[in-house]
């Protein structure tokens, strides 16, 4: 469930198609196409789930990425953690030092030359999601479902992806994932840098009792972010409930309340 302070795509508001009418890949399905990169460095302040007496957080350094390239959508990442290491980082006897997502969807818009559209919902996808923690007890899963792409009042476009869980670990499904993102600018300078408010919804359900001290949980992720055209400095504040089913409290580990992030990004 972890994902970028600056995420999605900084692109989303000035690069991208409108979504205000439907997906129309019936002439060229590379029209839309697009990529970005940037890196991220860094600052977790009592991200969870964590020991109770773990230390105060830790820093890391992010690449973030993804585009589309016609009949494909790429959103992901690789963090480093630790850089400095620091004894008094909450990552310092972590045995795994990276994690790295991916979530690629493939476009049924694209895929048929159909306009697929409906209501608020603008494009369609088979949505997939890799989680990878390292082998000693850390998120591994991967998720596949139907995604979409909606068009909401105020916000606008919106990812919104319902997924079933297999977890690589237990080697056996595992319940279900409703996830939505969002990324939308609330003020635009004078020299043309601009404030956004971006974010993401990650909820579980339907998690086994063998596998999960919670049969549900989730996060909810805001952040208010400044960009220019090469930089952004941004500000997150996390809520956690009972994350990736773990009971608050459970083996001694807090997994419900709230955390800080702190950005500094370099986009090329």
């Amino acid at each position: 469930m972890r994902k970028s302070l600056v995420a999605l795509s900084v692109l989303a508001a000035t690069a991208l198609p409108s979504l205000a009418n439907a997906a129309d890949y019936s002439d060229n399905i590379h029209k839309n196409d697009y990529k970005w990169m940037q890196f991220n460095l860094m600052y977790a302040l009592k991200e969870l789930p964590r020991p109770a007496d773990a230390h105060s957080g830790h820093d890391y350094l992010e690449m973030e990425f993804g585009g589309r390239s016609g009949i494909f959508d790429l959103y992901g990442y690789v963090d480093v953690f630790n850089l400095t290491n620091s004894d008094s980082s909450d990552k310092a006897s972590a045995a795994d030092k990276m994690f790295m997502k991916f979530a690629p969807r493939i476009s049924l818009d694209a895929l048929t030359g159909k306009d697929l559209s409906f209501g608020p919902v603008k494009e369609l996808y088979v949505a997939t999601l890799f989680n990878w923690g390292g082998n000693n007890g850390g998120v591994n899963n991967y998720f596949v479902g139907l995604g979409s792409d909606i068009e909401v009042p105020w916000l606008g476009k919106m990812g919104f992806n319902v997924y079933s869980l297999y977890d690589m670990n237990e080697k056996d499904w595992n319940g279900y994932q409703v996830s939505t993102n969002w990324f939308k600018p609330v003020y635009t300078f004078e020299n043309g840098t601009f404030i956004s408010y971006q974010g993401y919804i990650d909820y579980q359900f339907g998690m086994k009792k063998e596998y999960a001290s919670a049969s549900n949980g989730g996060v909810m992720y805001n952040g208010i972010v400044w960009h220019t055209d090469r930089y952004a400095v941004g500000y997150g504040l996390k809520a956690y409930h009972n994350v990736y089913g773990i009971d608050d409290g459970t083996f001694g580990l807090k997994s419900s309340g709230v955390s800080q992030y702190f950005s500094l990004s370099y986009k090329f």
